[in-house]
């Protein structure tokens, strides 16, 4: 006997994964038409022998096959005073003026940001209506002190101080 899953609202399992607190990066390559970023919460680590990033990312979103273009991208993690920068990429510009890049490993990536990893593609998921690009990191930069921008609710947030 076989037993249906119900059928879950899209909004609501939207909403209930807003509940998890996420880091806010940018995702970057450098393919033949030039610098692309776009912002993204999905993020995360995955070994650290060999050191593999994962990110996911709408199979219907332009910088998916700019991302295989290219074979590497670089994920910035934000901190928390660059909540313009995070609209920015979002499609919601919120300043004037050249994208804050900087060049690391051949790729651009958010000057300042609080951690910057760069990444050739090791390989793909399909995993429903996203892609699950894993990046075998070749190159990264953090700053230990940096506070990270945080996303929760869909909202932007900042971690309180420690102590």
């Amino acid at each position: 006997m076989t037993t249906m899953a119900p059928v879950l609202d899209a909004r609501e399992f939207r909403n209930a994964c807003g509940g998890f607190s996420t880091g806010v990066t940018v995702i970057s390559t450098r393919c033949g038409e030039g610098d692309h970023a776009m912002t993204a919460n999905a993020f995360m680590s995955i070994s650290l022998d060999p050191p593999l990033i994962a990110i996911s990312l709408a199979d219907t979103a332009r910088m998916l096959p700019r991302l295989r273009a290219a074979g590497a991208f670089a994920v910035s993690v934000l901190r928390e005073d660059m909540e313009d920068i995070a609209w920015h990429f979002a499609g919601k510009p919120r300043f004037e003026g050249p994208a804050p890049f900087i060049e690391l490993g051949g790729l651009p990536v958010i000057g300042d940001a609080a951690s910057v990893f760069v990444a050739d593609v090791h390989s793909e998921v399909a995993a429903g209506d996203h892609v699950i690009v894993i990046g075998h990191v070749h190159a990264m930069q953090c700053d230990p002190y940096a506070r990270p921008l945080v996303f929760h609710g869909g909202r932007f947030a900042s971690l309180p101080a420690m102590a």
